[in-house]
């Protein structure tokens, strides 16, 4: 008689299963269609910032850097948030290099959020944010933005923080909406939080996506949100090198050290040869200065295109994504339209309602337009047949 048993397992996660994404991009690549879903670039990165990985291995740049990242690297960032959004923070206590900001985001709330815990989440929201806070032990409080305009409805944030409150996630500019929060707002978030012990987790990943003039408005800017905030953000969004997973935290001291204790962990440290190289790419700011215009002519393009359409499009003020309402093309739901649109048009995309805990469901589809110009002009071609 066997002897073999493979325990049962209680799932620590029983909500989540494939996520929309890996399910859009499988079906895509099985249709061989234009895969606007998933938010990565088709395109290179700047062969000057292969050349100083490149360097710094060869160079024997390949051992186990710092926990925190290499001083180098850090500084650089402390500079640039110094020059952009004027404030200091200590490259040694204040600037943690993270595996990306997906990382970045699950170890701050494992080192602040305890069993019970309230976490203010503003849908629709990035994936990660919901697992985070129930793998921690605390509880997702669902806060809708306004549906159609995406914008933070402070009364109902206001009205969602009580004693149990440990912190709010937000997200400017917003995947997967293209809001950009103005200064205005993040005044009024400044105030609502003032009298209160709200941590605040800041994700800027798309802070160099801005468009039309406007400025990103980092919680950096703002003291009083400064002081308690965790601010996150993502050399693979600025650099088109998402598979690098490189990104970093920005957090007053205290935070810093509970930080690392968790970060020493879970990943202990991030590539060496990646840091080095990506610090000796930042001594010139051009690339990040010049990717709002860089992104701006995509969507340009790409918005240009879709008027020829009969979908409606809203407003795309940053990042690299374009959303549509898609009730005059179609009677089906968000996610059905996708499948839909994958299989008989052969353009993906992602339906908003994957980006809400109950699936909600108000005719709004995204397009990535992080690709080559004629990947997206190709999209443009189906899409223009509908």
């Amino acid at each position: 008689m066997s002897t073999e048993k493979t325990p049962t397992l209680q799932t620590r996660l029983p909500n989540v299963g494939t996520t929309i994404f890996t399910v859009m991009s499988t079906l895509a690549a099985e249709k061989h269609a234009v895969n606007l879903g998933q938010g990565f670039p088709d395109f290179n990165c700047d062969p000057r910032l292969i050349d100083a990985v490149t360097d710094a291995m060869k160079q024997g740049l390949n051992q186990y850097p710092p926990m925190a990242g290499v001083p180098v690297l850090r500084e650089a960032i402390a500079t640039k948030i110094k020059s952009l959004y004027g404030r200091d923070y200590s490259a040694a206590n204040e600037i943690t290099i993270t595996a990306g900001a997906t990382q970045a985001i699950i170890t701050i709330v494992l080192a602040v959020v305890h069993a019970g815990d309230e976490v203010i989440v503003l849908e629709p929201c990035y994936d990660s944010y919901v697992p985070n806070i129930e793998l921690a032990g605390g509880v997702p409080v669902r806060v809708p933005l306004t549906p159609g305009t995406f914008r933070p409805d402070f009364d109902k944030i206001a009205a969602a923080i009580t004693p149990k409150t440990r912190a709010i996630i937000i997200n400017s500019p917003h995947n997967p909406s293209g809001t950009v929060w103005t200064a205005a707002e993040m005044l009024r978030l400044q105030e609502i939080l003032a009298p209160t012990n709200v941590l605040l987790i800041s994700d800027e990943v798309y802070e160099h996506m801005v468009f039309d003039g406007q400025q990103h408005q980092s919680a950096a800017r703002f003291p009083g949100l400064a002081a308690r905030a965790f601010i996150v953000s993502s050399f693979g969004k600025t650099y088109h090198v998402t598979g690098w997973k490189v990104g970093y935290v920005a957090a007053p001291a205290a935070f810093t050290t509970e930080f690392r204790k968790v970060h020493q962990f879970n990943v202990f440290t991030v590539n060496t040869p990646v840091q080095y190289g990506l610090a000796s790419y930042m001594a010139d700011p051009k690339p990040y200065l010049e990717l709002p215009a860089f992104y701006q002519r995509k969507r340009d393009l790409f918005r240009e295109g879709l008027k020829r359409t009969k979908f409606k499009l809203l407003p795309s003020e940053g990042t690299y994504f374009q959303c549509v309402d898609i009730s005059a093309v179609s009677d089906l739901g968000e996610t059905e339209f996708c499948k839909w649109l994958t299989t008989e048009i052969g353009v993906a995309a992602i339906p908003l309602s994957a980006f809400y805990g109950n699936g909600f469901d108000q005719r709004v589809v995204r397009f990535c337009f992080a690709k080559k110009d004629e990947t997206l002009n190709a999209a443009l071609q189906r899409l223009q047949a509908l």
